[in-house]
């Protein structure tokens, strides 16, 4: 392989995505592996707490998360 030749796979990162039940666009989003763990002590401060907030207000404020696909 080529250092210019780069494969999807190779880019590929995942989030898991919480998105608001009454506000469309409104979401949260976290870096995770594809089966959607999440590494906690890579967050920022801040990030921990609103992935520890959206997680328990699943149902209420957000949908359940989401694995997706994202490429950088």
């Amino acid at each position: 392989m080529n250092a210019s030749t780069i494969t999807a796979q190779e880019t590929a990162h995942y989030e898991l995505r919480f998105r608001s039940l009454f506000d469309e666009g409104r979401a949260y989003a976290f870096p995770c592996d594809e089966a959607g763990h999440v590494d906690i002590d890579s967050l920022s401060a801040r990030a921990r707490l609103n992935y520890f907030y959206a997680r328990t207000v699943i149902g209420r404020e957000f949908s359940m998360p989401a694995v997706q696909r994202t490429l950088h």
